[in-house]
């Protein structure tokens, strides 16, 4: 059995290469039209094509989102978009709509097609259906069981799937939201999402009496009534291999540099054998909200947050390594630090988890720092053992 993709966001170029650097198999990215993640950075054409032809350096993939529900005055624009895709040389892109897929097949019809998670997979007809249409892989959706997926695996030996494995969800069905779109006018299913989900709210009841509203305000157990748990089934990856998962997803196109490195890195670990319980403890080091297995095991009635926003990480970024020579670090500060903190390093290398207390450190004059203040500062920070270019300092 081949051990499953990891599949990682990629909001901008600086996190792809973060992505990959830490461990991903394969990167999902965004042009600048037809993605769900229209408030991430994003790709322009060219920067896709540089992209793709670093990861491709690597031996590794790249994907492109054209999922949003698109209009009739889209396909004009998304056309020539899919010829260009083809023609750097994009390892698949990703759609929701059978008139996109109907326009890939017609103008690139080498291009491999993956059904992205807002078509809402649930059965194994409908993942007939689409391998039927052409499509090369479907990502399932969050709402399925492992018994669910091992059955649309049977039934569908030929067809990769891909689940998502960790990251924040919906309370809408796989994304499919209009809350967005009725509150800020902001379309969801057109990318433009402001997750009006994550609100704090205040029901009030007026149908009935509109001069005596009933006022049902939610209190510090119950304020966020929307908020979802976020995915987390670092504990459950054999499982998911098992049942016929080629390739296991993380969320986060428009979460941080630190965020996706420390996912990325604990499920590339959990993957490589590196001993599960670690591996797990490092998902509490970055901000998130109480984890979840969601449906894993069934119907789960538990998987809304309501107690709070998010969970305050329990170490802070401080820094990541642009370079090393004989002892010194050549660090981009993040947040402040100062001489006397204990930092840890968080490395797809051995560094991981090493740790040393600040001591010497110098700005780009060579200048003595001992309260490093001044964000994105190049600090030049001596260290007991080797570091390498992309690992990150952080502090409890």
């Amino acid at each position: 059995m081949h051990k499953p993709e990891l599949l990682a966001p990629a909001g901008n170029p600086e996190k792809l290469k973060t992505a990959l650097l830490y461990g991903a198999d394969a990167v999902y990215a965004g042009g600048r039209n037809f993605s769900l993640r229209q408030y991430a950075d994003n790709f322009s054409v060219e920067e896709l094509a540089d992209g793709v032809s670093y990861a491709h350096s690597l031996g590794k993939k790249v994907y492109v989102t054209a999922n949003i529900f698109p209009k009739n005055s889209d396909f004009k624009e998304a056309e020539e978009y899919f010829v260009k895709l083809k023609e750097m040389s994009v390892d698949a892109v990703l759609v929701t709509d059978v008139g996109f897929l109907n326009l890939i097949k017609k103008v690139a019809p080498d291009l491999d097609v993956h059904i992205s998670t807002q078509a809402n997979t649930l059965n194994k007809y409908a993942a007939r259906f689409w391998a039927e249409q052409g499509a090369k892989r479907v990502v399932l959706a969050r709402e399925l069981s492992i018994d669910d997926v091992r059955e649309i695996a049977e039934y569908n030996p030929g067809l990769e799937l891909e689940c998502f494995v960790h990251g924040a969800m919906c309370v809408s069905y796989s994304g499919r939201c209009l809350l967005s779109n009725y509150l800020s006018g902001r379309d969801a299913n057109r990318g433009e999402c402001v997750q009006a989900c994550r609100w704090k709210y205040k029901l009030t009841e007026v149908s009935r009496d509109p001069e005596n509203a009933l006022e049902i305000e939610e209190d510090e157990r119950g304020a966020y009534i929307l908020n979802s748990k976020d995915l987390n089934l670092i504990g459950r990856l054999d499982e998911l291999q098992n049942a016929g998962v080629c390739s296991f997803k993380i969320e986060g196109r428009m979460k941080s540099v630190y965020y996706l490195a420390t996912v990325v890195n604990a499920y590339r670990r959990a993957l490589d054998g590196f001993p599960t319980e670690t591996a797990a403890e490092e998902l509490t080091k970055i901000n998130h909200r109480a984890y979840t297995e969601a449906y894993f095991d069934g119907d789960n009635s538990r998987t809304l947050n309501y107690g709070s926003g998010q969970e305050t990480g329990e170490y802070d970024f401080i820094g990541v390594v642009e370079a090393f020579d004989k002892d010194t670090a050549s660090v981009e500060m993040r947040n402040r630090f100062k001489k006397g903190d204990e930092l840890e390093v968080l490395s797809p290398s051995d560094s991981f988890l090493k740790k040393f207390t600040v001591g010497y450190v110098t700005d780009e004059e060579g200048n003595e720092v001992e309260d490093a203040k001044i964000v994105q500062q190049r600090l030049f920070v001596k260290t007991p053992f080797k570091l390498y270019p992309g690992d990150i300092l952080r502090r409890r």
